[in-house]
């Protein structure tokens, strides 16, 4: 190996070598484009499943453009939270490896330390999870309001009235 080709082992040279199916972007980094072998059997027929846990770190890491060992480390800081197997192997998901590349995001391109990272993506959590709370309260009131409208729409003109009448008996 000359001094001239990129080490299999440094992550910053594959990212900076342009991939042989698509141009550079502005930064220098090679677009890379990620093929999912891997279909999951639904009742709609085939779809990809972007949350299985079916890459090596071997592979997650050189499709984030990452050493494994930083996998490792934002394992155990809990910035990704890698499927084990029986051996204790780590199983990264297609999903994984584009929260790794945004964790490197905001660390190069941003400057957030991990801490930072950490946070950020706890309060992005919190913010999903709020968000599906709210879609799921606003469903209950869509179907509330439709239940109300045919309940009126059945009462139809007998509707009863509730407005106060002063009434007064015969008088004689």
């Amino acid at each position: 190996m000359t001094a001239s080709e990129p080490t299999p082992d440094r992550a910053s040279d594959r990212a900076a070598k342009p991939a042989a199916d698509g141009p550079a972007d502005m930064g220098g980094r090679a677009h890379m484009r990620i093929e999912i072998a891997y279909h999951q059997r639904g009742p709609l027929g085939d779809e990809i499943d972007f949350d299985a846990k079916i890459l090596a770190i071997s592979a997650a890491a050189e499709m984030a453009g990452m050493h494994p060992q930083t996998l490792r480390q934002y394992d155990r800081l809990g910035l990704v939270e890698p499927a084990r197997t029986p051996g204790g192997g780590r199983r990264y998901s297609v999903r994984d490896v584009t929260r790794l590349r945004e964790i490197q995001r905001l660390s190069q391109d941003e400057g957030v330390n991990l801490a930072g990272i950490k946070r950020i993506m706890d309060l992005e959590r919190e913010v999903q999870a709020v968000r599906a709370e709210a879609a799921a309260a606003l469903d209950e009131l869509r179907r509330a309001r439709t239940q109300l409208a045919e309940l009126r729409a059945m009462a139809g003109p007998f509707r009863r009235s509730t407005d106060i009448v002063l009434w007064r008996g015969e008088q004689g």
